[in-house]
């Protein structure tokens, strides 16, 4: 399992390396990064659901340690598949931009065209609405993703505390009379966890229709 754990690591990053030449990659280069990156995160995503069928093997005094690795690893692919979907964006938008830029710059224009000026004016006014609009979508979706993984990792440290209370009860005796408590503490946790990821969801959705 150290060995796995170790060759995930240095993906995640190898996948970070990739990033920042995927921000600077021009032309064919940009797919052929781009592809390599997916490919790597797959293979992330693999070792990871592997490394969770290692975790349950290993001897209760070092399992505990041995899931928040796994745990920390899945963090980091989410994390670098968030950057990778914001780097294409921003990419794709650079890309839109300079498509409009060259289509107005190569257009011919008649020497009494009265509305060159207006038409002009009103599509660069249109393309930096547009640019506002997606910046502030993307600061949307950075926080969002940022509150998501936050509930994310609260509901990883609820189940690690859910499991070693259960392995203290064990140990201790406890009634069932607090077990019960415990399950239903649990299940409250996990109707707030899921409310507050539906409400973040309902506030972007709703700053996106406002937005656009």
């Amino acid at each position: 399992m150290e060995s796995l754990c170790h060759q995930t690591y240095k993906l995640i990053q190898e996948v970070q390396n990739d990033l920042g030449q995927y921000e600077r990659a021009t032309g064919n280069n940009v797919h052929l990064v781009e592809n390599q990156i997916h490919a790597h995160i797959d293979l992330v995503v693999s070792n990871c659901e592997r490394l969770d069928i290692l975790v349950n093997k290993e001897p209760p005094t070092r399992r505990s340690n041995a899931k928040m690795k796994v745990d920390q690893l899945k963090y980091d692919c989410q994390h670098l598949r968030s950057a990778l979907r914001q780097m294409q964006h921003r990419r794709y938008q650079r890309e839109e931009d300079e498509r409009n830029r060259e289509a107005l710059l190569t257009r011919r224009f008649e020497r009494n065209d009265v509305d060159t000026t207006i038409a002009i004016d009103a599509s660069l006014q249109h393309n930096t609405k547009l640019n506002d609009a997606n910046r502030e979508m993307d600061n949307l979706i950075g926080h969002g993703s940022s509150i998501l993984t936050s509930l994310k990792d609260q509901r990883f440290t609820l189940k690690n505390a859910h499991k070693k209370i259960l392995d203290m009860t064990n140990t201790l005796g406890l009634s069932n009379t607090v077990m019960r408590f415990i399950e239903r503490r649990t299940t409250q946790d996990k109707v707030i966890l899921y409310t507050g990821m539906i409400v973040t969801c309902i506030i972007m959705f709703l700053a996106w229709k406002y937005l656009t």
